[in-house]
């Protein structure tokens, strides 16, 4: 089962490395990785997706919480949340199809970014089965090139904001240890 995991860093060298790194070790293959300063120019938020059961994922996140660079860690997976990824899509595009691809675009809600002789870039934004979609329908005009950013997530609600109150705690533990 894929896994979403919302962790809490600090924003500096190096911790995405070593994020990474811990994954490698441990033989964890990461699916999808999205990392952003978040509204504490101090922080950033990694949205993390990896495969595995529910003992894989408790070791992974008893790892995580190690690195001395994690903040908080959430597995949002069953949480309510908001999942969002990006694809860019260079699709070849003659003009006696581009009718049709315009109409998928639209059916998708998506944008073309970008208008060349033979070929158009579609912008789209979805969950993972909105992408999928769109990447299965323009397949068959076919595919020059592919872009697609990992998943990012918020919990809905005000339970996903506990941002300052976790960096409290950090800063007192930090003081006291």
């Amino acid at each position: 089962m894929k896994h979403t995991l919302a962790v809490l860093v600090e924003n500096k060298p190096g911790v995405l490395t070593r994020v990474a790194g811990l994954f490698a070790r441990r033989g964890y293959n990461i699916e999808s990785l999205a990392v952003g300063p978040t509204e504490n120019p101090s922080v950033s938020r990694m949205t993390i997706v990896v495969e595995g059961d529910d003992h894989t994922i408790e070791q992974v996140c008893k790892q995580l919480h190690k690195l001395i660079d994690v903040i908080k860690l959430s597995d949002i997976t069953q949480d309510p949340h908001v999942g969002r990824e990006l694809v860019l899509i260079k699709v070849n595009a003659e003009p006696h199809v581009r009718g049709e691809i315009m109409q998928i675009v639209e059916v998708f809600r998506a944008r073309i970014v970008d208008i060349a002789r033979d070929s158009l870039i579609v912008e789209a934004t979805g969950d993972e089965d909105k992408i999928n979609a769109i990447e299965a329908a323009l397949r068959p005009f076919g595919i020059r090139e592919l872009a697609r950013t990992g998943k990012i997530a918020l919990v809905r609600g005000s339970r996903g904001k506990v941002l300052e109150a976790d960096l409290s705690e950090q800063e007192n533990v930090s003081q006291t240890g």
